[in-house]
């Protein structure tokens, strides 16, 4: 088993190159667990504190479930990964999703390189890069599409998390990839490497 870990800013591509290296693996040879689902549940706080919340500090992230549920398929037992709303700040109390041990386990997410309990469990480490003025225009169109968000609320959130919050954590966390994607999933000669670099290792362990 391989386990690899995939950060980056918000909206730096880790999402497209995760859909791309499974496209280019065997389907069934990966799974992946998504730091997102690993949202502290927020169903206490009132409509104003949700909407204060901070997805991008360390402090916001489940830790202890997630690198349970990792070692729990590192040990070859299937794990029910939780399910979080953006919309909402809950956690599901009535839906997981299933996930089963495989060859490749590949874990993303813009904080995970914070942990370094997490970090210490990875094969292979590697950080997508972007530049800010592209990594924003993703998050707008994301948040507004996807999470319900005005383009108001998305700026003001910009401003006062999510940029400060990278310079903080994420940024300097970088130092701890083996490999740096520059561009993204748009960046196929890296892709190609992540690849290369991949079935190299899975090679050496025989599997």
């Amino acid at each position: 088993m391989l386990i690899i870990g995939i950060a980056g800013g918000t909206g730096s591509g880790k999402t497209t190159v995760v859909r791309k290296l499974r496209n280019l693996l065997k389907e069934e040879d990966v799974a992946v667990i998504s730091q997102d689902s690993y949202y502290k549940d927020s169903s206490h706080l009132s409509p104003e504190q949700k909407a204060a919340n901070n997805f991008d500090h360390p402090n916001a992230i489940d830790w202890e479930l997630l690198v349970s549920d990792l070692k729990e398929l590192k040990n070859g037992r299937p794990i029910e990964s939780p399910v979080y709303s953006y919309i909402t700040c809950t956690r599901s109390t009535t839906e997981t999703v299933h996930v089963e041990p495989a060859t490749i386990i590949i874990v993303e997410g813009i904080l995970i390189f914070t942990s370094e309990e997490l970090r210490n469990m990875f094969d292979i480490s590697i950080f997508v890069d972007a530049d800010a003025d592209d990594r924003l225009g993703r998050v707008i169109q994301r948040d507004i599409e996807e999470r319900g968000k005005t383009i108001q609320q998305v700026l003001k959130r910009y401003q006062e998390t999510v940029k400060p919050m990278h310079l903080q954590f994420i940024e300097p966390s970088k130092r701890y990839a083996d490999i740096i994607v520059p561009q993204g999933g748009h960046n196929r000669v890296a892709i190609s490497i992540l690849i290369a670099t991949i079935e190299k290792a899975l090679l050496t362990r025989g599997e």
